[in-house]
């Protein structure tokens, strides 16, 4: 685990992540932290590793990638299938497709950005999206100010919704970060 982190930072810095603006931040601090967040909430190792990468063919809400989806083989060889797939998920979610489904349809239909096309997401999938989007979200929420007054209500109504779906951890820190400051409370 340690060694595919550390090859996974060294691929982040050679394509330059540290130097890219980000909510909070800079796009390398912002993958440090997520990972490390999904370590406190003891996800596994493959989550904890899309965490660190989560960002590498951009999302919906931070188009900004670092891999053309036709590089997916070179980041599945330093962070293996599983975590690879689930970075291409997370990148490919198209958000307002899918979010307003969290906690309500079952199955979820997850519509893909990159292709248009839409499938249900298993059960397992969907616990382990849930939980990557919240370590983001709460992220951002926890490192700039005006991320969490714009949507830090909207993001208490998501995971409130999809409370099912989050770990105890997880549920803990929404709890904490989104509705234990009041809009306007300075850290």
């Amino acid at each position: 685990m340690p060694g595919m982190h550390g090859d996974a930072i060294r691929l982040l810095r050679r394509l330059g992540a540290e130097t890219v603006p980000h909510p909070g931040g800079m796009l390398l601090d912002h993958l440090i932290r997520v990972r490390d967040r999904l370590a406190r909430w003891k996800a596994a190792p493959a989550l904890r590793a899309a965490g660190l990468c989560h960002a590498f063919y951009g999302t919906d809400g931070f188009p900004t990638g670092l891999l053309g989806l036709a590089e997916r083989g070179l980041l599945e060889e330093v962070i293996g299938s599983e975590a690879e797939e689930l970075v291409y998920r997370y990148g490919a979610c198209d958000r307002a497709h899918v979010y307003p489904q969290l906690g309500v349809a079952d199955p979820v239909e997850f519509r893909d950005r990159f292709t248009g096309r839409t499938a249900p997401i298993a059960a397992a999938e969907l616990a382990w999206f849930a939980e990557l989007t919240a370590a983001n979200e709460l992220d951002l929420a926890d490192h700039d100010p005006d991320f969490a007054v714009k949507y830090g209500s909207d993001l208490l109504t998501l995971f409130t919704r999809a409370r099912p779906l989050l770990s105890a951890a997880a549920w803990t820190d929404c709890q904490t970060i989104l509705a234990g400051k009041e809009v306007g409370d300075a850290d």
